[in-house]
């Protein structure tokens, strides 16, 4: 018996917005719009992955945004070689070009669930003149290196506990957050957060989450490339399982699991 259910874990680019050449939102932009994440999704996951921005993709999510909004942040429109254009005359307006490319490391954790986005992520670079090299952190050093803001780009997973706009808004995108790697502050988004929060009505509250997660990523704070699915299997015999769709983290006590054998 087998299931592919989500796991709430989303793959996404770290960049250090507060140092150059990525503290420049044309840089950043550009780096977004040259993503192809159909293809990572084929190639990481033979299809089995999902697209959108912070917030889990529906209809497991219940807070993702309407494809058709999402469609309209930089580098989530369909055309990927019209989007990549944008981003090559965004590149040639910060300096760089066909005779003078940008060159970067992507750093990222020694295991494979981030080395290999990290080299499909080095090879789309190379599309808009920005050429990178692969920097393998081993795990010790990865989440302090990353805390430290010892990087320019970096290709992070990010696990989220629970589909709930407060868990992943204050622990990633908030100023002073441990979690927030890429050192993105911006005190009007902040106060937003507090603003859905307190939100009773529902669908009030998903409108404003859509219109926060909507600005987090055209100030490309994190951008997303997609978010995962995992494969579950067990024998009939084995009773009471039940796979979470909205985190890789719960579920795992298996209190109700027993064994007809």
């Amino acid at each position: 018996m087998c299931v592919v259910e989500p796991n709430n874990v989303s793959t996404n680019i770290i960049v250090n917005s507060s140092s150059p050449p990525f503290d420049s939102l044309d840089i950043r932009r550009a780096l977004a719009l040259a993503l192809d994440r159909k293809a990572f999704v084929n190639i990481l996951f033979e299809g089995q992955a999902d697209i959108g921005g912070t917030m889990l993709p529906a209809p497991a999510g219940l807070w993702a945004m309407p494809k058709e909004m999402l469609e309209t942040i930089p580098g989530y429109g369909p055309d990927v070689n019209a989007n990549r254009e944008e981003a090559r005359k965004l590149m040639q307006k910060a300096g760089y070009g066909p005779d003078k490319h940008l060159a970067v490391k992507v750093s990222t954790r020694n295991i494979p669930i981030y080395r290999d986005p990290a080299v499909i992520l080095i090879d789309q670079l190379k599309s808009i003149y920005i050429d990178a090299d692969l920097d393998v952190v081993e795990t010790a050093n990865w989440f302090s290196k990353v805390a430290r803001k010892d990087y320019a780009l970096g290709l992070n997973l990010t696990g989220n506990a629970v589909d709930d706009p407060d868990q992943s808004f204050y622990e990633n995108y908030s100023c002073k957050s441990e979690r927030n790697y890429t050192n993105y502050c911006n005190a009007e988004i902040e106060k937003m957060f507090d603003v859905q929060s307190q939100e009773t009505d529902v669908e009030k509250r998903k409108k404003l989450v859509w219109e926060i997660d909507k600005k987090i990523q055209e100030d490309v704070a994190r951008p997303i490339i997609l978010h995962s699915r995992t494969g579950t299997c067990w024998h009939p015999y084995v009773k009471g399982v039940t796979v979470m769709v909205n985190s890789s983290y719960n579920g795992y006590r298996y209190e109700d699991v027993w064994l007809d054998k």
